[in-house]
């Protein structure tokens, strides 16, 4: 298999779908292709060649399929290595799980918008929009109910790690980057997130790279 990211400082998406491939236990090889960088809309071109998603990423190969989009990605390698792999075996859990997950893939507009995932950066926030405030309230109140409900089991929002932490990891890198306060239980999960070896994986990754997009950069 191969699963084509964007950058790792920046791309929240590419995060998502490296982990699920990174849970799936399943060797891919990892193309890095950065993404607003002068080879982006050549590199979109060539994506448009595969598969109609107007060269976005993570992009997944595998034999003649061709999945381009992250929850698409992690159902897809769920789906080859058995779904337990990614989803709690309890139903009520797992169907918490799917819906948090759906959640995260399809809301919180304001959060993504204010606060962009940059891994490597460090900028405390004084104050944010009542409406990201409101996603982030959300987002904690989940956080919460999962943990209180499903989380005895180990320290992430299910107990052991799987689709749900995978989802809504880039919530922690954007949360550590904008020093967004959180109670001590969010503290504790989130800790566990980013002292994953997968994640430290990515984080020294991200480090290492040179491009920067200053769309997404504090100004000066």
């Amino acid at each position: 298999m191969k699963l084509i990211i964007g950058n790792k400082n920046y791309s929240s998406w590419s995060l998502r779908g490296w982990l699920a491939a990174k849970q799936s236990g399943l060797p891919f090889e990892e193309i890095t292709v950065p993404i607003l960088g002068e080879h982006w809309d050549k590199a979109k071109e060539e994506m448009d060649d595969v598969q109609p998603s107007s060269g976005k990423v993570p992009i997944l190969w595998d034999g003649d399929s061709v999945i381009w989009d992250s929850m698409a990605i992690m159902e897809y390698l769920a789906d080859k290595v058995g779904r337990d792999r990614f989803w709690p075996k309890d139903e009520t859990a797992r169907g918490m799980a799917r819906a948090m997950v759906a959640e995260m893939h399809s809301s919180y507009a304001a959060l993504r918008e204010e606060l962009p995932m940059n891994v490597r950066l460090r900028a405390p926030l004084k104050s944010v929009s009542d409406q990201t405030r409101a996603d982030i309230v959300r987002i904690l109140q989940l956080w919460a109910e999962a943990r209180a409900r499903h989380g005895s089991a180990g320290p992430f929002l299910f107990g052991t790690f799987g689709a749900a932490d995978i989802f809504y990891a880039p919530v922690v890198s954007r949360f550590q980057t904008y020093g967004i306060g959180v109670p001590g239980f969010a503290q504790g999960y989130m800790q566990a997130i980013w002292e994953h070896d997968w994640m430290e994986q990515w984080i020294a990754a991200s480090q290492d790279e040179q491009w920067v997009i200053e769309q997404y950069e504090p100004a000066q």
